[in-house]
């Protein structure tokens, strides 16, 4: 048969070449200027916050796994298919198939070097760029650091897990990857040059081809006897269990031994391909193969299904008990939850009785939790604080407000906090030309606080009180550098700096007076880079691609950037290798406004510790509202292990070692030698400032809803699990989680309050309260948890039917009417959970009202509590606890010395009507004529209220008030009278219908 000629290669034109060589090179120089201009950028901020040793560490770590796993990739491969080229044969058969392949030959004859280059060099990148981001592995097993805790089942140190072994899957992945790429070139480069021969009759393979196969197939089998060696002790990691993680019963009776068997198999079978050099049979290597395929199904697969089925399942309680207990040992040691205090709460007050007596008792023995209930709620108030506060429309809020506590005087109370920082949305069009945006509005001012528990009365009513406050800023927090410059809302670049002896031009704050002029200031401080050289100016040029940093007289010999601002940015560009909580609190620590950051270290590879998703895990109702939620990584090791600041003037950024026995932290301080300081460079007013983390207790709450439970039979039986409750205060349509809250309070069996944050529990898929955790923040009690454990067989009330029972008050629910219509709208505060010595929890809730207007805010207008079947209604939280509990018992809220915490007062209050329980929890009527003539006209004071405001009759609203607003007065002047002693406190029963 006639070969067909060769299909001629189409060319291009001269200058066809020279504009597409032309195209090429610039696309090349631009991405290497870019790419250049971006690192130098980089290590310019690395300069600047003195980190350069993480800079070079981790850039070294990158180019070093790029270079090995890049050229071994792409080099290996390439000498494969360079090795199956050379040995082509000379001389090839005569068929069909080789003159259809003749084309190709001819094709890639003349370009073999550009082709066999081009595959070496994709192939190595694409392979770099997979290994360098597994720079942290590598460091990590570099300078991996013992756990001094063995696992038990192989005895080794866990270390070897956490550190070593994910190394070693990595390692093996390239390994795999290198040899399939190496044998799929080299089947193709055969093939193509005759070395191969499928549809050829004769001899299918040369001896060069069969060789160099036999070898490659030969390493391939070899790496799954290492990978099955592997396998054993990824066993820890085995999810067979169902409700737990770890190696299970089946895993270590019937698959710990079969992976072993295996890993020898296969070895053999290596062995029976590498002969095949020798031998010249593929017989040998294809019955070694079968046998590890068919011993891989039965022993590897079969048996380990028939054990799982027939001996496992019928009694897994039974069976899995002592590998459960590995888990739930493992995985509480994995969160740091391994020292949880738990105290049988036997609550006195529980859905249906009242001992208010017991209550009473133990409320003027706590004389800290009560004076100390906050009252004002951070993640509503944002608006207010801008209402009253924000001074210019440059500065601005964050959304979610924080939470700190300050000793003044002597006295340790919770404050709501902000810093007054730039807010560049809120520039108006004149404001935003370039000037303005980057070299005048460079920075807030200021430091606002506020008692958590009290509020303004009078005119004010509602609003916060404000005692540090104002620009420039005064109170009883002394500031001496109010000046913001790094703050949560800052996301863009600034050009500060002057020379000495010119005019100011950033805009500081508003002069005092009648006058409208401004105090212009010049920055100072040690933070930004300096871009007085033209060559920096033309690289921050490029960088930003801004051609005034090279044309405009704000830029000078003096000036700096000042980029990367948000401080959780600044801090997880230092510490590339911690996770960062979402939630940055602003503190004064020496006069100067700090930004206080929580690190946590993970791993995802903790044996028999259960798995999670980072950001699933840290994500609430207010995740995303002024927070930032955490990368959605897996995990199932975490630590606190790093207490970070950035000061707000220059923006230096320090970290300090606050788990020091961490051994991940460790093994990072080894890599990363200087960067951490210890936690005795910590000053004591700084540790006084620190705080248990958010998102660290919301994952450690998670995991306590399961591994609570210390039996491992009932562990899996999940017959007592928990869960988070859903947000009450975001309605019925939403079951995102409630958030955790900061309060100071006293735990029960202390003697005094500690700062803490807290979480209530409730049974699986029910409402009803099953527990109530809390976190020390305080410096000498910091991170014991302690978990109050409800009775299991009596429903209490949790947050969302105590917010029900609020909502469907008779007295709640007029007032609800009102505040919620064209002009307004009723807003639900934090709903806390109050332990009020061994007599209960208490639940406390303010009730904000919010105009409609453009610049409306939340005002408080009144309190709620909730304490078994009583609910309390009042403008304040005395009067609603006096209600609750009886008069006096609201003295509790202004004992101890601690400010009113107080509600603000309502054009038109609503009281709570009295109850008309008898001493004895019963139904009946006071022996006090004047009082149940009180009652009675409450009552048909109401009942006219709601029928008028049913019917829209606003005459006729304010004419029930008004009755209402007597006989109320007439019910608390028959109550001082002292006539009926024996009658029940003020309070209101929860509706049953």
């Amino acid at each position: 048969m006639a070969m067909r000629p060769p299909v001629p290669v189409p060319t291009l034109s001269r200058r066809a070449k020279l504009v597409i060589g032309a195209i090429a090179v610039l696309l090349v120089l631009f991405t290497v200027i870019g790419t250049l201009t971006n690192v130098y950028v980089d290590y310019l901020w690395f300069a600047e916050t003195h980190y350069t040793e993480v800079f070079w560490t981790e850039l070294q770590t990158r180019v070093l796994l790029f270079a090995v796993a890049g050229v071994a990739t792409g080099g290996l491969t390439a000498l494969a298919i360079h090795l199956a080229y050379r040995h082509r044969p000379t001389f090839r058969p005569m068929s069909l198939e080789q003159q259809n392949l003749e084309r190709y030959r001819q094709s890639l004859e003349p370009r073999r070097g550009v082709v066999l280059t081009a595959v070496a060099v994709v192939l190595g990148l694409f392979a770099g760029f997979t290994a360098q981001g597994s720079w942290q592995t590598w460091l990590t097993f570099r300078n991996g650091t013992s756990f001094g805790r063995t696992d038990p089942q192989f005895g080794l140190d866990l270390s070897f897990f956490v550190f070593d072994y994910p190394f070693y899957r990595l390692a093996l992945g390239f390994g795999f990857a290198i040899v399939l790429l190496a044998l799929i070139g080299s089947l193709l480069t055969h093939y193509v040059f005759g070395g191969l021969r499928l549809q050829t009759p004769g001899q299918k393979l040369t001896p060069a081809a069969r060789v160099q196969l036999s070898v490659l197939l030969g390493l391939f089998v070899a790496l799954k006897a290492v990978a099955y060696w592997l396998d054993r002790y990824g066993l820890v990691y085995s999810t067979r269990g169902e409700v737990f993680t770890g190696a299970s019963y089946t895993d270590v009776n019937a698959l710990l031994a079969p992976k072993t068997i295996l890993m020898f198999v296969a070895a053999v079978c290596a062995v029976a391909f590498f002969a095949n050099i020798a031998v010249r049979n593929f017989l040998l290597p294809a019955a070694a193969l079968v046998l590890l395929l068919v011993s891989s199904l039965v022993i590897g697969v079969a048996y380990p299904a028939i054990v799982q089925q027939f001996i496992v399942k019928p009694s897994a309680d039974q069976k899995e008990a002592p590998y459960i207990q590995r888990a739930i040992t493992s995985t509480l040691a994995a969160y740091d939850l391994s020292k949880i205090e738990y105290v049988d709460y036997a609550q006195q007050a529980t859905g249906t009785t009242v001992d208010t007596g017991a209550a009473l008792a133990a409320l003027r023995n706590d004389t800290q939790t009560i004076p100390n209930a906050r009252l004002l709620d951070p993640n509503v108030l944002a608006d207010t604080f801008t209402a009253r506060q924000q001074i210019r429309n440059v500065y601005g809020f964050n959304k979610k407000l924080d939470i700190d506590r300050y000793t003044i005087d002597g006295k340790t109370r919770d404050y709501v906090v902000a810093a007054r920082e730039l807010n560049s949305a809120g520039l108006s069009d004149n404001q935003s030309t370039w000037i303005n945006r980057h070299t005048v509005y460079t920075h807030g001012n200021g430091f606002v606080a506020a008692p958590a528990n009290e509020v303004v009365a009078g005119q004010q009513g509602g609003e916060p009180n404000f005692t540090t406050r104002d620009l420039p800023t005064v109170g009883d927090i002394k500031v001496t550098q109010p000046r913001i410059y790094y703050g949560e809302l800052m996301s863009d670049y600034s050009v500060v700096g002057a020379p000495k002896g010119s005019t100011a031009r950033e805009f500081d704050q508003p002069e005092g007076g009648s006058g409208n002029g401004q105090i212009s200031n010049t920055y100072t401080g040690k933070g930004g880079v300096s871009i007085g050289s033209f060559f920096r100016q033309l690289t921050f040029a490029i960088y930003y691609r801004e051609r005034n940093f090279l044309l405009s007289g704000a830029v000078n010999d003096a000036s700096k950037v000042l980029y990367v601002r948000d401080p959780r940015q600044r801090v997880e560009k230092a510490a590339p290798f911690l996770q960062v909580d979402g939630d940055p609190y602003p503190a004064v620590i020496g006069g100067r406004v700090q930004w206080i950051l929580d690190g946590y270290t993970t791993s995802e590879s903790y044996p028999y510790a259960e798995q999670m998703q980072l950001g699933t895990a840290a994500t609430d109702a207010l995740t995303g509202t002024g927070t930032t939620a955490l990368p959605n990584d897996t995990f199932n090791y975490i630590r606190n292990s790093v207490k970070a600041t950035v000061d707000a003037y220059d923006g230096t950024v320090t970290l300090y070692a606050w788990d020091e026995q961490d051994p991940v932290l460790k093994t990072y301080m080894k890599a990363f030698p200087g960067v951490i300081k210890p936690k005795s460079a910590m000053s004591g007013e700084l540790i006084s400032h620190v705080r248990y983390p958010e998102d660290m207790f919301k994952v450690q709450r998670d995991i306590l809803t399961r591994y609570h439970v210390s039996n491992p039979v009932d562990f899996y039986h999940q017959s007592d699990r928990w869960q988070v409750s859903a947000d009450p205060t975001e309605g019925t349509a939403t079951n995102q989680d409630q958030p955790p809250y900061y309060i100071l309070a006293q735990r029960p069996g202390d003697t005094q309050a500690s700062y803490q944050l807290t979480s209530a529990l409730n049974a699986f898929q029910r409402d009803n309260l099953s527990a109530f955790i809390s976190a020390s923040s305080a410096p000498e009690t910091y991170g014991q948890i302690q978990v109050l454990r409800l009775p299991g067989n009596t429903p209490y009330r949790g947050p969302r039917q105590v917010q029900n029972a609020f909502q469907s008050n008779n007295q709640v629910r007029p007032d609800l009417t009102l505040f919620n219509s064209s002009s307004s709208k009723a807003v639900f505060g934090n709903l806390l959970t109050l332990p009020i010595g061994n007599a209960g929890l208490l639940y406390v809730e303010p009730l904000y009202v919010r105009g409609s207007g453009e610049n409306s805010f939340p005002l408080l207008q009144k309190v709620l509590v909730n304490y078994g079947d009583k609910i309390g209604y009042a403008n304040t939280l005395a009067q609603a606890l006096d209600q609750v509990f009886g008069a006096g018992a609201g003295q509790s809220a202004t004992d101890s010395g601690g400010s009113p915490a107080t509600g603000g007062s309502s054009p038109a209050p609503t009281t709570t009507a009295p109850s008309t329980s008898s001493p004895n929890g019963g139904s009946g009527a006071s022996s006090n004529p004047a009082m149940n003539q009180a009652v009675s006209d409450i009552n048909d004071a109401l009942a006219a209220l709601a029928a008028a405001q049913k019917s829209g009759d606003f005459a006729g609203i304010g004419k029930a008030e008004a009755d209402l607003q007597k006989a109320v007065s007439a019910y608390q002047s028959a109550q001082r009278s002292g006539a009926a002693s024996a009658s029940k406190p003020a309070a209101t029963a929860t509706p049953t219908g």
